[in-house]
């Protein structure tokens, strides 16, 4: 078993010792399923609750809601807001708490190196985070299809895609700010306000919009509501792949300016 399987391997241990493995999947069951739930039972509530006095709700705009604008919806209110400060909080501390308890050195005297630690970081975190959030969209795919039109499985499919590739992103930036920080505070608040920032930069700019990698999340946005692909995906996907490059060569470079590793 090469090395950095070997370091995936305690990366889910660890997932399975803070219980991880199960509540993580759940929060992202619970956000999928939220938004057709609510979309769907929101006036029987409000009235129920006597919640609608002064309040006046058009029941058949949620009649008229199309099944792929209520799966987008949920990327776009729930995955990208809360979904995005969960994954943020959990990761905060992927390699400062190797740094801050010496298992970051520890690790980096043995015959492993800074690329293959920082590779195996990224790898272990992306796949699970984005096995988590492919199940909270598929609860979410499930009851749209049961409470309003069916989404084209192809559409969903793509969707789901495109959006893992803005996840990568999240990730990597994530823990490149892990890397260079030592309070879990800071990397959380700078990650945060960063990762909101390039989403509600999207559609501000054509040039702001190619180099912005919240623009993966805007196109699977894009591909539920209408159907189409847009012409600049090619450029978007490459340019964040890049970024997602470049975040986790600093992270390899700022560990080994600062000596932890034998090589």
């Amino acid at each position: 078993m090469n090395n950095v399987a070997i370091l995936s391997k305690k990366e889910f241990v660890q997932m399975i010792r803070d219980f991880k493995i199960v509540w993580f999947p759940l929060v992202f069951i619970l956000l999928g399923m939220m938004q057709p739930v609510l979309s769907y039972y929101l006036p029987a509530l409000l009235k129920a609750m006597g919640g609608d006095q002064g309040i006046t709700i058009d029941p058949s705009f949620f009649e008229q809601l199309k099944g792929g604008e209520v799966l987008a919806t949920t990327l776009e209110s729930q995955f990208d807001q809360l979904g995005l400060l969960i994954i943020v909080i959990s990761l905060m501390g992927a390699v400062q708490s190797d740094k801050a308890n010496g298992m970051l050195a520890f690790i980096l005297t043995r015959p492993v190196s800074v690329s293959q630690y920082i590779g195996a970081k990224v790898l272990s975190n992306y796949w699970f985070v984005a096995a988590c959030v492919a199940i909270g969209y598929l609860a979410s795919y499930a009851y749209v299809n049961l409470l309003f039109s069916n989404v084209s499985f192809a559409d969903m499919l793509l969707a789901l895609l495109f959006y893992l590739v803005w996840v990568l992103f999240i990730i990597s930036f994530t823990t490149m700010f892990s890397t260079l920080f030592n309070n879990q505070g800071i990397i959380a608040l700078l990650s945060i306000v960063l990762l909101l920032l390039c989403r509600s930069l999207v559609g501000i700019n054509s040039f702001v919009d190619l180099i912005n990698p919240a623009m993966m999340s805007a196109h699977a946005v894009e591909i539920l509501m209408t159907g189409i692909i847009h012409s600049k995906l090619t450029a978007n996907l490459l340019i964040t792949l890049i970024l997602c490059f470049a975040a986790i060569l600093i992270s390899k470079d700022w560990i080994a300016k600062k000596k932890y590793d034998n090589s």
